[in-house]
């Protein structure tokens, strides 16, 4: 369903992401966890063409790309399929909750503005967010900024959605709203690939946890096997920390 082989991501001397090979199934559940620096974010950003990738092939569905030399055309075909939601909601500060999700339907798809704006206020109800159609990001909280950043990024139905530490810019008591919406998009059989520093988080939604340290993937497997019966002495070490 999405396949990434042999990508390669340096800034200058500082090579990021060391030949990071993984797939993600249709419907499947992903989270990615691991210590900052370890490459998590550039993954994700690497993914959406949010960074350039100095090597590597990106497959989704029947798009193909070379990470290294993307055309405009092809970066824009996989972020359509490839969503992203961001740490820090990323929402235009000038339009409404409900301009912030039609905007992309009538650019994107062309679409005319009743039926986008109708998509987008069954998006809104969806996260929660039904009443504040006419509030402006100023006026959101930092949980409903990120509801309204997901029913952005599920408007457009990519074939998955790239949550990107969705919790990391919120205050504590604002994080379980974010996550009770994830949590539901995961009983809809969403495909999802979620970088998150949530351990019991990503423990309770993931068919898989993948743990990044030094620019690879040192581990991975259901989470039980992670979290419980691991036997990598780097990743035990890490969840002691974040324990």
């Amino acid at each position: 369903m999405l396949k990434i082989e042999n990508l390669f991501k340096s800034y200058g001397d500082n090579e990021v992401l060391k030949g990071i090979n993984f797939q993600v199934n249709k419907g499947e559940i992903v989270t990615i966890i691991g210590p900052s620096g370890s490459g998590k974010s550039t993954l994700l950003r690497s993914i959406n063409f949010l960074e350039d990738a100095n090597a590597g092939t990106l497959n989704i569905d029947d798009l193909h790309i070379d990470m290294a030399t993307p055309s405009r055309k092809d970066m824009m075909k996989a972020r359509r399929k490839a969503a992203m939601v961001f740490q820090n909601y990323n929402l235009f500060k000038n339009k409404t909750a409900l301009e912030n999700i039609s905007e992309g339907l009538i650019i994107s798809l062309n679409m005319k503005k009743k039926e986008a704006d109708q998509i987008s206020r069954g998006l809104l109800k969806q996260v929660g967010l039904a009443e504040f159609e006419d509030s402006m990001p100023s006026q959101l909280s930092g949980g409903q900024q990120q509801r309204v950043g997901i029913a952005r990024a599920m408007a457009l139905k990519p074939n998955v959605i790239l949550f990107d530490e969705p919790t990391s810019a919120l205050d504590p008591e604002l994080v379980g709203e974010v996550l009770q919406v994830i949590k539901d998009l995961a009983k809809e059989d969403i495909t999802m690939i979620i970088v998150t520093h949530e351990m019991e988080f990503a423990k309770e939604v993931a068919d898989r946890v993948i743990f990044m340290d030094q620019g690879i993937i040192a581990h991975e497997g259901k989470p039980d096997e992670v979290f419980d019966k691991m036997d990598n002495k780097r990743l035990q070490s890490f969840l002691r920390k974040v324990g």
